[in-house]
């Protein structure tokens, strides 16, 4: 009896003496990550929208599960591979599992239950990004045109009227910046963008934002990049992303689907202000004369076979 105590304790000191270490690197190791590190490597900053750290947290999370059903995996392979080695002077095969029900059944649960529970939190997580807020809780409503190759955006009514609205902004292409040059030609590339000309979509903060994402011409992906979402645009299609602005700051958005000659010049900036600049602006669109909409009588496919040629919107003149 004094023996297997003694073999007990000895075993306790053999896993304190090699878990200490382990315990320590780690330590060292998270106490060395930036907050990006520790966010996966996700770009922004946290609470960027009220969506985004549910989607950060999704993907930190999947990262740890598969990374721990992937060594596993890994290790499993390596001990089968060792310990059912052919050795020297051995004849014939090893001894062959094929129609093993136990092992058959583990290898088909466990991908199912993977795929499963990634489907359900992919869900879970997305639903209420392409739900719509009810009419009455909408802040701020946002007609998103995506168009080769710049984006259009229409501020819409809704029933707050402490926000302002009933204007446009119609994007030009990212416009490149070149070195000077003389002789009238053009300068070489710098591989930068003038950002004070990219399309700019202004939101509020702490605001209930629907956009009504919408194509004048091919499929287009609208992706603001640190609010971890992005959703396509598609001809003949309204697809809808609700959200709110949580950080004041301005945001880097682009399309995410190749849509021709010069698809990585589609840019657009998105600032998210307070709700008195944001007013103020939509009050600097209506003096410069952007008032209405410019809505699906500018799209360059509106007389495709099977449509109807759409009235023209006079308020957009």
């Amino acid at each position: 009896m004094r023996h297997l105590e003694r073999f007990a304790v000895r075993d306790t000191r053999r896993v304190k003496w090699f878990a200490a270490p382990i315990a320590a690197a780690l330590i060292l190791i998270l106490a060395g990550c930036t907050s990006q590190e520790l966010r996966g490597y996700m770009p922004g900053d946290p609470g960027v929208t009220n969506h985004s750290d549910a989607f950060t947290n999704f993907w930190v999370n999947s990262w740890i599960i598969l990374l721990v059903v992937g060594g596993i995996t890994w290790g499993l392979i390596i001990w089968a591979s060792v310990l059912f080695r052919r050795r020297k002077g051995e004849k014939g095969l090893p001894a062959q599992l094929r129609y093993h029900m136990p092992i058959e059944i583990l290898f088909t649960v466990v991908p199912v239950i993977l795929v499963a529970g990634f489907f359900a939190f992919t869900v879970r997580e997305e639903a209420p990004v392409v739900s719509n807020f009810a009419e009455e809780e909408q802040d701020v409503k946002i007609e998103v045109y995506g168009k080769q190759w710049a984006w259009d955006f229409n501020y819409l009514p809704t029933s707050n009227t402490e926000y302002d609205s009933g204007v446009y902004y119609e994007g030009i292409q990212a416009q490149e910046i070149r070195e000077p040059s003389e002789g009238g030609e053009r300068g070489a590339a710098t591989g930068e963008v003038d950002e004070a000309a990219l399309p700019k979509l202004v939101l509020p903060v702490g605001a209930n934002v629907t956009l009504d994402i919408k194509s004048r011409d091919v499929i287009h992906s609208f992706w603001i990049v640190d609010f971890h979402y992005k959703i396509d645009n598609i001809p003949g299609h309204t697809n809808t992303m609700s959200f709110v602005p949580e950080r004041e700051g301005t945001y880097m958005g682009k399309c995410a689907e190749l849509c021709g000659e010069y698809h990585s010049m589609m840019l657009f900036q998105v600032e998210v202000v307070s709700q008195a600049e944001y007013n103020a602006y939509i009050a600097e669109l209506r003096a410069a004369g952007n008032v209405g909409s410019h809505g699906d009588d500018y799209n360059r496919n509106q007389n495709l076979p099977g449509t109807d040629v759409p009235e023209f919107n006079h308020e957009s003149e």
